[in-house]
């Protein structure tokens, strides 16, 4: 009887650490780069005008396409942050947009410095 109680603790236990270790994700660096960059940047973005934002974004993307040029970390990351901040801005300026908002919220926030970097080496050959 003590074997059976015993063993079924240690499968509770080992069921919790199990969900527990599910619902927190290991964060990466990368993940606390973008935190940090997303609450320095918010107050600013969401008050970007739209004239604002279009600079912001055609900036990023003629630097992004620019060959001779590879942008650090935090600069590619300011970036995309950025871009996904004003994603909240639109979805309080356009109330029926607030799902397509909230996808390309997610989207660029997804955005990752390796997948850049290994865009800029297939451009390269």
């Amino acid at each position: 009887m003590r074997k059976l109680l015993l063993g079924f603790i240690i499968v509770l236990l080992f069921s919790s650490v199990t969900l527990k270790a599910q619902e927190n994700p290991t964060r990466t660096n990368d993940d606390l780069l973008k935190e940090t960059l997303f609450n320095a940047n918010k107050v600013k973005v969401l008050n970007f005008s739209l004239k604002e934002f279009d600079a912001l974004f055609f900036e990023f993307f003629d630097k992004k396409s620019r060959p001779e040029l590879i942008l650090t970390k935090e600069e590619f990351y300011n970036y995309t942050v950025q871009i996904a901040i004003f994603s909240d801005r639109l979805a309080a300026l356009y109330p029926d947009q607030k799902e397509i908002a909230a996808v390309n919220k997610k989207k660029w926030l997804a955005e990752t410095y390796e997948d850049y970097l290994l865009s800029k080496a297939t451009e390269k050959k």
